[in-house]
């Protein structure tokens, strides 16, 4: 069983670090009613592959923070297939990555304004800040599947950390798998018109919300319990 070999960008990280394996999304219809995921995202385009990443990084927002709406310009690029440098360059501005205190207020704050989380949140808003770390700076089919493997698996991980109470496939894991592998259907074959990309956002918007109450709801038990 491999992992999926996604060095984060980021200069401080170990050269060895992977993304978590994820043997859900080698689950085939006999298993799980849905699509082959590895084979969706191996056979996918740079638009869909774009969306796929991206819709996962979106969809785990909620342990980053407040404002909904920061990746917008990296949508918007997706759309008109343009300037994808520049918007990455305006998100991580946004999300305060790069310097030292920008890296720590990210990693320590979140939808429930910046309580202290568990050891899971922690892992998981972990995970989430590695997904923005990764994203390729070029624009290529290549180094996108890359990263949009990688995302998989993350967000899949990021889903399971926070239902860890949960035996099995928990319906938080398998909802998140559902809802990617309906990014990648919707874009398959006609990638990168408006309707297809405006029904993925609605995925997105979807899955965020539900994500959002999980951390607010496990944020607040822990305050709670302080």
């Amino acid at each position: 069983m491999s992992t999926s070999p996604l060095p984060s960008s980021d200069p401080q990280a170990r050269e060895d670090d992977a993304w978590p394996d994820s043997a859900l999304r080698a689950a085939g219809p006999s298993d799980t009613g849905q699509p082959n995921l590895v084979d969706l995202i191996a056979l996918a385009d740079e638009t869909a592959l774009a969306a796929s990443g991206l819709g996962c990084l979106d969809r785990c927002l909620p342990l980053l923070g407040d404002d909904d709406q920061v990746l917008r310009p990296l949508w918007v690029s997706i759309a008109d297939g343009t300037a994808w440098e520049g918007a990455l360059g305006e998100v991580r501005g946004a999300l305060g990555v790069g310097g030292a205190a920008g890296a720590g207020e990210t990693a320590g704050s979140g939808g429930s304004g910046g309580s202290r989380g568990s050891g899971a949140d922690s892992d998981a808003t972990a995970l989430a800040r590695r997904m923005l770390d990764a994203v390729p700076a070029a624009r290529s089919a290549d180094s996108l599947r890359t990263w949009a493997d990688g995302c998989s698996a993350a967000a899949l991980q990021i889903h399971r950390l926070l239902d860890a109470g949960s035996d099995g496939v928990s319906p938080l894991v398998a909802a998140e798998l559902r809802r990617q592998v309906r990014v990648l259907e919707l874009l398959g074959g006609r990638a990168g018109t408006g309707g297809g990309l405006r029904q993925v956002l609605d995925v997105s918007t979807e899955g965020r919300r539900v994500l959002r109450a999980v951390v607010s709801r496990s944020r607040r038990s822990v305050a709670g319990a302080d």
